[in-house]
């Protein structure tokens, strides 16, 4: 069979790493003391004119070779590592002639070098090292992208993310971002009391939200068991042991599809405090959404850009609407109407609302009220949700885990926000009265994605949790607004790709 061009490159750059060794040369060794980060020198040596070096001030760095440019006896290359990228310059008269001869034989764009010079500024205006030494740190094997200075391949960028970082500086940018916004989180809830604690991702029962769970199985056990949809309740029975402010940011698994706004390994955060409501989770929601702007730079808005349009969103206002308002002002039909089962399936179909959907055995089944309900508030209510926004006060049917109001028992203390069209966080008055959270287990009526009735969780319950207020926050779906990115691949650095056979 014919190599492709691409093996060739690869075989060729095997018998390079033989004839390394035959030298007597590890291609790989184990590590280089070095003595700046790129963005250090650039920074310390910025004062240097044009033709000038920094006499007696040998620097040694190391990174990636990006670029290479020969001249005769001279080469000129771009070396990059994780805080910068910096040229460096390779005259045999200086370096010698068998360092030279190697450089040239051996060294490909790609590979990892260390290198020692004294830096000076070319008559362009470019900083540079005037390489005295360097020692080949790792060899590469397979060449990066043809233009890997632009990579755009969207099925390279997220499978192979590693040549996405090497070769687009914004996307690293994002994940540096990613960092800090998780830190912000953790910050701030620290300096206010909190303790972060972890609770089961293997779990026997899905509970704490309402989605279909991923299976597995314990083989020792002998017993089925699920990944955690949401670490809600085992968080709550924290709370029954005396724990007063508490919160876990990991992985949560979702078994349901895949697009922009989804993906079934997420990252949340969530917040559990005593002796609160749902109104003291609003404004630790501003306080954290605040902080988080504040450390990726934005102070007053922010300018959020999706494949259809712009949104510039206001930092620092904050709207507050009722589930029920947001019916009446955008469907026109009063919620009840939907909950008590008064709309028909005419009208949803004049809706645009499909009201029918085939589950995987093939059998045609009606929504539940739920599902029709949200169906209606994504294509209605949604697309007006711009600016910062908590949509409050939801109905019981949609809310098995929040306290009622206590002027109204059709109406949960729960809230949404929303962000540029897309759903935040939630939070809750949690229920606490273990006779109503049983009722409501068993109230549920949707087979696909109703929550399990946890009798563990209502057993702790029966000891005594105190009132509470708990906040979820998306970690992923914030990131992505804070970095200005419209996919949640790219704010996560491997998202779940189908298989390649």
């Amino acid at each position: 069979m014919e190599e492709t061009p691409l093996q060739q490159i690869i075989n060729i750059r095997k018998e390079k790493v033989n004839k390394i060794l035959q030298q007597g040369i590890n291609p790989y060794p184990n590590f280089y003391r070095y003595t700046y980060d790129i963005d250090k020198v650039i920074h310390e040596f910025s004062y240097l004119q044009i033709g000038e070096v920094a006499e007696n001030k040998l620097v040694s760095i190391k990174g990636r070779i990006m670029s290479r440019r020969e001249m005769g006896k001279t080469v000129f290359s771009h070396i990059q590592d994780f805080t910068g990228k910096i040229q460096i310059y390779i005259k045999k008269d200086i370096i010698g002639e068998e360092k030279f001869k190697f450089f040239n034989e051996f060294v490909d764009i790609g590979d990892i070098l260390g290198v020692e010079g004294d830096v000076f500024k070319t008559k362009t205006g470019e900083l540079t090292i005037n390489t005295r030494n360097f020692v080949l740190l790792s060899k590469s094997l397979r060449p990066l992208p043809e233009k890997w200075h632009g990579l755009k391949d969207v099925e390279i960028r997220y499978r192979q993310r590693y040549l996405d970082l090497i070769s687009n500086t914004e996307v690293k940018e994002t994940f540096i971002k990613r960092s800090k916004i998780i830190s912000t989180i953790r910050k701030t809830l620290d300096e206010k009391g909190f303790i972060e604690v972890e609770t089961p991702v293997i779990q026997p029962l899905p509970g704490g939200a309402v989605a279909r769970p991923f299976k597995t199985f314990h083989n020792a056990l002998s017993e089925e068991f699920y990944l955690r949809i949401a670490p809600e309740l085992y968080l709550k029975m924290l709370l029954v042991g005396g724990f007063e402010k508490i919160y876990e940011l990991g992985k949560s698994f979702r078994n349901e599809g895949i697009d922009r706004y989804h993906n079934p390994e997420f990252t949340m955060v969530e917040i559990y405090q005593a002796y609160a409501d749902y109104n003291d989770m609003i404004e630790l929601m501003k306080e954290l959404f605040i902080n988080c702007c504040n450390v990726v730079g934005y102070k007053d808005k922010i300018l959020f850009n999706t494949n259809e349009q712009t949104y510039e969103i206001h930092i620092n206002e904050f709207n507050k609407i009722s589930f029920h308002e947001l019916f009446m002002k955008y469907v026109n039909i009063p919620l009840e109407k939907f909950l008590n089962n008064e709309i028909n399936d005419t009208k949803y179909q004049e809706l645009g609302i499909e009201v029918y959907e085939i589950k995987e055995n093939g059998i045609k089944t009606k929504k539940s009220i739920k599902t029709l309900i949200d169906n209606v508030f994504e294509k209605y209510i949604q697309p007006h949700l711009i600016q910062p926004t908590f949509v409050i006060d939801y109905p019981e049917e949609l809310s098995p885990l929040a306290k009622y109001k206590l002027d109204n028992k059709k109406i949960t203390e729960r809230f949404e926000f929303y962000i540029a069209t897309k759903e935040i966080a939630n939070a809750y008055s949690e229920l606490n009265d273990p006779i109503e959270q049983y009722n409501r287990f068993v109230k549920q009526t949707d087979d696909e994605e109703k929550m399990s009735l946890n009798l563990e969780f209502v057993t702790s319950l029966e000891h005594g949790m105190p009132p509470a207020g708990g906040l979820g926050i998306g970690i992923d779906r914030l990131c992505m607004i804070l970095t200005n990115n419209d996919s949640i691949r790219d704010v996560i650095f491997f998202p779940l790709m189908k298989p390649i056979k």
